[in-house]
């Protein structure tokens, strides 16, 4: 039998309505004579009153009981749906992680998979099953401990199954209709996107957009998963919602697919560092040993003293989310107390958006960045940080600018067009 991976969130699982709404989704598929793995969330806010429970017992809470206690919501729903489908009349069992087994490392919390076998679930479609529901954001370690993958594993989880039994697709059902050329909300003019290339879903899905998690992309992207965003709460076929797919499957792509944005950036200034070789070492090791991601980095050129290269300094200017910010003051500090840098000071400006036009068109295209610039010059906002990569380019701007500027660039590259 073809096989289909389809992953339902928190939201589509939510009460039981939505778990049966969902269960006749999987039943349709059946109909149409699929095989079906479902991956389940947890019940929408479960996980969040799990963490609750935890912080609430333990402050310094040992971190595989914490991964015990988290995991259990997609448990309950597994259950629920697979009792929903029997009552329906389909053949269906659930799996917890450690039953599949869904074999991770022993990263508590941040979990990544080793491998997942498919005799045990084979051998229940061949004993005449037609649904196989997988709780979702967990695994087991070879400690035999239960582990979680991280905030918005079951996406993942969704997209290893897929890559592990050949799926013909995985079908990703949220609560939005599909991919946008940018966030509705912002603009009336975005436009729901029938494709979208792995490499610019990646690239949205990491500068903010919600719509997928970016592991569960850069795993499709590897294992050449085909992907489809779609509504639990719309009646759907198979042209329904937007397809995430290799490049080759897409006719001609658009210079730009999409403008993405993020909020909760800040800009963080080195003021007159030592500009010596091994410099930027100094700075980011410590910074990523710290945990901050750091995004967009630029170095001024440097000031150098008359009739000499002794003394040379640099700026240094990098972004990172605005919840870090104070790691990473601490990473610096210490780093200049334990003598590997130094500098006059650091400015911290918490004030910015990230904005982001993206499109793997633009390695065949000239004048983006031009189009991009013009625009936002137009509309009098101050680019304050570049950086560029083959399909992307991102600029730094005032936060309170943020909406015009997607909206500008929205309607400068023409976007709501087929």
């Amino acid at each position: 039998m073809p096989l289909l991976v389809m992953k339902f969130g928190g939201t589509s699982v939510a009460d039981l309505a939505r778990i049966e709404n969902a269960a006749k989704k999987v039943q349709a598929e059946v109909e149409r004579g699929y095989d079906v793995i479902v991956i389940v969330s947890a019940m929408s806010g479960e996980t969040n009153k799990m963490v609750g429970f935890v912080e609430g017992t333990s402050k310094l809470y040992d971190a595989r009981e914490y991964d015990a206690v988290v995991s259990s919501g997609e448990n309950v729903t597994a259950g629920l749906m697979a009792l929903r489908l029997q009552e329906m009349g389909v053949a269906a069992r659930s799996w917890q992680g450690w039953q599949v087994p869904i074999n991770t490392t022993s990263a508590h919390s941040s979990a990544r998979f080793i491998s997942i076998p498919r005799e045990n679930i084979d051998a229940k479609f061949a004993e005449g099953f037609k649904v196989a529901v997988v709780a979702g954001f967990q695994g087991v370690s070879a400690e035999g401990r239960v582990t979680t993958l991280g905030r918005g594993g079951s996406d993942t989880t969704a997209v290893a199954f897929a890559a592990a039994f050949g799926a013909e697709r995985c079908d990703i059902y949220t609560d939005v209709d599909g991919v946008y050329t940018t966030d509705p909300r912002i603009t009336n003019k975005a436009r729901k996107l029938e494709k979208i290339a792995f490499e610019e879903m990646l690239e949205l899905a990491s500068l903010g957009a919600k719509v997928l998690q970016t592991r569960s992309v850069e795993l499709a992207m590897r294992y050449k998963v085909r992907l489809r965003v779609l509504s639990s709460f719309e009646d759907t076929d198979e042209n329904s919602g937007t397809l995430v797919c290799d490049e080759d499957e897409i006719m001609e792509s658009k210079v730009v697919s999409g403008v993405a944005y993020s909020r909760d950036e800040a800009k963080v200034t080195l003021v007159r560092v030592e500009d010596r070789p091994g410099i930027a070492a100094a700075i980011f090791g410590p910074l990523a040993e710290a945990g901050v991601n750091v995004d967009m980095i630029v170095q001024n050129i440097s000031e150098v003293e008359v009739g000499s290269v002794k003394g040379a300094t640099t700026d240094m200017t990098f972004s990172c989310p605005t919840n870090q910010v104070a790691r990473a003051q601490k990473a610096m500090e210490d780093a200049v107390a334990a003598g590997t840098i130094t500098y006059d000071g650091i400015v911290v400006d918490s004030d910015v958006a990230k904005i982001s036009v993206v499109g793997i068109g633009m390695r065949s295209h000239a004048g983006v960045a031009a189009t991009m610039f013009k625009a936002l010059s137009k509309e009098n906002v101050n680019i304050k940080v570049i950086a560029t990569s083959e399909i992307k380019i991102s600029v730094l701007i005032d936060r309170k600018y943020m909406e015009l500027a997607v909206q500008a660039l929205h309607d400068a590259f023409e976007l709501e067009k087929v």
